[in-house]
């Protein structure tokens, strides 16, 4: 919006300090409410960002939740599995040690049921308490609450640990399960000695598969919390765009008003009133982008 004020009325209004303001005052709320269109166009296009941004994580922790479900389900199928047998032949400890060649990792897996040691990162407090929240299903204002506390670089920490402890298991995991593999052909010729060795391997794929999905819910539950957090951020981003947009009303209410008080004969009212307009428009944008 360009405001161009007419040369007869230029003429017209006199040349002192309030005649001077008088002019400049069209322009300066001109300035004033693009300013405010700008910003409250800022603030949509990053809601929308942020929106679209909460949508791709969700899928992310789709994906986890998704995994976490399958594994407790292997889980599950080995246990019936093996109790399955249990209950249709006799089953024996099984003795990995008395095989020649064998590997100390598949004794430890299938005589002890020893997985690889593995902890969970430490989550820093805020995190904690953010999960905790979700968990005990608080309000969406309690929850709210703790995650602005939430720092997302620190979210995002937590969250790459996550994964890393995950990566870690599983790489942790492949020779295990490579030497278990080694054994079942040494195994094979021995019919009561093979089912021994079934057994002990449902019980550690059993254990390996709950660790598993364990880790995988570590992921998705920190995946929520970043999209709990860009979905406020949306909502907070919309809510400011609304409220500059009331601004920028005000300013230009604040332009007509005081263009037409170049016009009129009462020119100290009429540019009063569109003082008072700008005014307000100034503070209740800035009242907006500090606290809003």
């Amino acid at each position: 919006m360009k405001i161009q004020i007419p040369e007869p009325l230029k003429s017209d209004v006199p040349q002192t300090a309030m005649g001077k303001l008088l002019l400049v005052t069209p322009v300066v709320m001109t300035v004033i409410a693009t300013l405010l269109a700008g910003l409250a166009s800022s603030e949509m296009t990053r809601a929308q960002y942020d929106r679209a941004y909460a949508a791709q994580i969700q899928s992310k922790a789709g994906d986890q939740w998704n995994y976490f479900q399958a594994k407790k389900l292997r889980s599950a199928m080995q246990r019936n599995s093996l109790e399955l047998l249990q209950a249709s032949a006799e089953v024996r400890p099984f003795a990995a040690s008395a095989l020649p060649n064998t590997d100390a990792l598949a004794i430890a897996a299938l005589e002890k049921n020893e997985l690889p040691a593995f902890t969970h990162t430490k989550l820093n407090e805020q995190v904690k308490a953010a999960l905790e929240a979700v968990e005990s299903s608080k309000t969406d204002a309690e929850l709210a609450a703790q995650l602005n506390q939430l720092d997302a670089a620190t979210l995002a920490t937590a969250l790459q640990s996550a994964r890393n402890d995950s990566g870690d298991f599983d790489n942790s995991t492949k020779p295990i399960i490579q030497a278990i593999d080694r054994l079942e052909s040494a195994v094979a010729s021995d019919r009561a000695l093979a089912r021994d060795f079934a057994a002990a391997r449902m019980r550690f794929n059993a254990a390996r598969y709950d660790a598993e999905s364990r880790l995988n819910q570590a992921i998705a539950n920190l995946l929520e919390l970043q999209v709990r957090k860009n979905n406020l951020s949306a909502e907070r981003h919309h809510k400011r765009s609304g409220k500059f947009f009331f601004g920028m009303l005000a300013a230009q209410a604040a332009v007509v008003v005081s263009t037409f008080s170049l016009a009129a004969q009462k020119r100290n009212f009429l540019w009063s009133v569109a003082a008072i307009a700008g005014l307000l428009a100034i503070a209740f944008a800035v009242y907006v982008f500090l606290y809003i």
